[in-house]
């Protein structure tokens, strides 16, 4: 078997137990931006960064087709992408927020429940990228490589992890 054929069957498998279709990724994405774009707190981090928002829907279907359904389209680095933000632990915390909510307004529950685990991870291994690269502690002592793999954070926040 080749690797694009066990990308197939595992995609096909993630379908399967999920119900996640690329449809529904660009449902949930773009339900996700629209809640974004009107958010008084990360609204306008994005604001000042996009001006054309079709291309970075369509590279967040790609990424979240990626990462719901490993299908591989997206081939971006989004720990670059973050790192020169201005944001903390509570834009993040706002992200996942309205990400969770989104995912549960939009999606039927396992597909939410799938799409909000991979989004905690996200938002746990971002948070740790950023503040490592501002060189913030994320607190409790303790360093990024015993934060990152604390096994069910509770909202996703490395911050939440630390204590």
């Amino acid at each position: 078997m080749t690797a694009a054929e066990r990308r197939e069957r595992i995609t096909a498998e993630i379908i399967a137990r999920t119900g996640i279709t690329e449809a529904m990724i660009e449902q949930l994405v773009h339900g996700f931006y629209a809640k974004v774009r009107k958010d008084p707190m990360i609204g306008p981090v994005f604001e000042a960064r996009i001006t054309d928002w079709e291309p970075h829907l369509a590279q967040m279907c790609a990424f979240w087709s990626s990462v719901a359904l490993m299908t591989g389209r997206y081939h971006g680095t989004p720990m670059v992408k973050h790192m020169k933000l201005p944001v903390d632990a509570a834009h993040f915390d706002r992200w996942l927020e309205l990400f969770e909510a989104t995912a549960h307004e939009l999606c039927p529950p396992v597909a939410a429940d799938h799409f909000i685990e991979r989004a905690r991870r996200i938002a746990a291994s971002l948070e740790m990228g950023v503040a490592s690269g501002q060189g913030v502690m994320l607190g409790g002592g303790r360093d990024i490589e015993e934060i990152s793999v604390i096994p069910g954070l509770a909202n996703g926040s490395a911050r939440s992890a630390a204590r």
